[in-house]
Formats: C-alpha cells, structure tokens, sequence
C-alpha cells in the first residue's frame, strides 16, 4: 500500500539538495550519555553499539534500535537526534554501528554492504537475551533502510518474537537503480564523498588486518566500479550485478509480517520512489511518499506543527502510536 504524506519544506529550501545537504552535515547537537556495548559476530567480527538508557527505564520499556546509511556511524546526525528525543519520552536508543564503522573501527576485519541484515540480527538477539519484555522498534536510515526491511522479510513471521515494529527512511530498496541515480553527473558530489570514505576504510582495514592482502584502490572510482572490483568479490558474490539483486529489499517487502512504515521522497537524488510501486504489498507495510524531502532531508516549516525537524517529530509519532 502506498499513501502521500504532506510535508512543507523550510522556507527557501525547497531544491532536494540543499534539503540532503542541510540536514547530513549541520549537527549542533551533543551525544547523549550512552554505553558502549560490544557483541561478537559468529565469524569472530564484532560490532559496536551505544546504549542510551533513560534513568526511569525498566526492563518492559520500550527500546528503539537504529541504524545509520553508508559511510555513517552511531554519531550521524539523524541518529543523535532520534536518542536524544527519545530519552525524555523513557524510551531506550540502541545505535548501532555497521562493521568497522564508529567505535567499531578495528574491530572487523570483514567489510559491511548493503545486505548484512544478519549483523542487526546478532544485536537483537543479544538485546532480548539481556532484556525479554522490552519490545523493540527497529529503525534504519538509507542504506540501514534497506537492510531492516531486508531482515524483516527474510524473517517473515519469525519476527515477531524479535520486533514489534520496523521502520525505514528512504531506503534504497533496489540498489541498482541507487547507484545509476549516484553516477548521474548531477549527484558527483555524494558519489565523490562517498568514495572517499570507502576508499580511506578499505586502505585502513588492509593495513590493520595483517592476513588481508596490500589493497591500493584508485583514486577516483565510480561506485558501481568500487562494488565491482571491491566489495562483490571480497563479500562473496559473483559482481556487483549479483551483489545488488541479492541484497536489494525489494523482493523480500512483501513477506514482511509485522508492522511496517516506509518513507520516501519523490525529488530524492538517490533513490527511486517509485521502486516498490509494482510490488502488492500486505496491509501491514505502508510505503508513505512526499512530494519534497530529498534524501533523509525532510527539514520542515519551523511553523507547521512538527517544526524544523520534521522527520524526527514523524517518527517519534510512528514509534509511540499503538503496535498492531
């Protein structure tokens, strides 16, 4: 099922650059005080997670569990935001980081993509060992988007003992079409930025795991060629063609069997909107659409009702509504 949402954007920030932009880089806030945890991986990587627990918070709370896009961490913006919103309410924030991301950096010698649904996995199983009663609320951001939706579909109703509710925010649900829209001239600028992080990770990780061959990636690659010679071979798949049918979410969507919002931008630079449009989606799974946004962007009219940061004041409402 497919709905529109009426979103305002803020006064002159109408072009869905300036809304990606904005948002991504301009962070004033502080971290909120947070745990460090540390859970191991079957193939011996482990992960870094920051645990916000409110003072009231029992053991039957809810806990919300979030994780960031490509080349982010536990301090990316959306991130920090949603913990510290969330801790008044008595909510609990688990942000996780992706292998090798954040406090994890040295901590995996396997490189995370777009597919490693089974990572989350391992944390939220680590987190209902600790704490059975809490329900959780699983959120990713972009490339985090697709791989929670991912896991809920492979998962099916197998989820449910694990989650009671997933949500994601424009998630590049088929990758392929994501990195066509970033090698368009027009988006050289995040294809540039993300390379340069991904690159400087992959050196950082050769020369910290001495197992792992001498690796010199050059100096400007497009990302399909990085997927390419990179991370298809290195994760296990055939090319990158393989990497991106595999690890796409949208085929798995429609097995999701718990509650479910997705959130998309129709002026998005990197994703399509329209990739789950053919798809028959159960009852459970709303994909919202707005007209502007851009990409995590949804900075909104200080004067409407959810303010400046729109998308955070949506998905408080989304987390807090009833389950079911």
């Amino acid at each position: 099922m497919s709905q529109e949402i009426p979103f305002e954007p803020f006064p002159f920030l109408n072009d869905p650059h300036q809304q990606t932009f904005f948002n991504s880089f301009f962070n004033f806030l502080f971290e909120p005080a947070s745990d460090q945890k540390v859970i191991p991986l079957p193939d011996g990587d482990r992960l870094s997670v920051h645990i916000t627990t409110p003072r009231d918070w029992k053991p039957t709370d809810l806990t919300v569990v979030l994780l960031h896009g490509l080349c982010g961490s536990h301090k990316s913006p959306n991130l920090v935001r949603m913990a510290r919103r969330l801790e008044p309410r008595n909510i609990r924030a688990v942000r996780i980081n992706m292998r090798g991301c954040g406090t994890g950096r040295g901590l995996a010698k396997h490189v995370y993509h777009s597919g490693r649904s089974e990572d989350v996995f391992e944390v939220l199983k680590a987190l209902k060992t600790e704490h059975p009663d809490s329900p959780i609320v699983l959120i990713g951001f972009s490339l985090g988007g697709n791989i929670v939706l991912k896991l809920a579909g492979e998962l099916g109703v197998l989820a449910r003992p694990f989650l009671d509710k997933v949500i994601s925010v424009s998630p590049p649900v088929d990758l392929y079409s994501s990195i066509q829209m970033l090698g368009d001239p027009a988006n050289s600028i995040y294809e540039r930025y993300f390379y340069r992080l991904l690159r400087a990770d992959v050196h950082y990780r050769h020369k910290k795991f001495k197992d792992l061959p001498p690796m010199r990636l050059p100096r400007n690659l497009k990302l399909y060629e990085f997927d390419q010679i990179y991370t298809a071979p290195v994760c296990g798949f055939r090319d990158a063609q393989d990497y991106y049918s595999k690890c796409s979410s949208a085929p798995l969507i429609p097995e999701i069997a718990i509650p479910c919002k997705i959130l998309m931008a129709e002026d998005d630079p990197i994703i399509h909107a329209k990739s789950l449009d053919h798809y028959k989606l159960p009852s459970n799974v709303i994909n919202f659409k707005t007209k502007k946004g851009g990409h995590m962007g949804y900075l909104g009219d200080p004067r409407g009702e959810k303010g400046i940061h729109w998308l955070d004041s949506l998905l408080i409402d989304w987390i807090v509504e009833k389950l079911g």
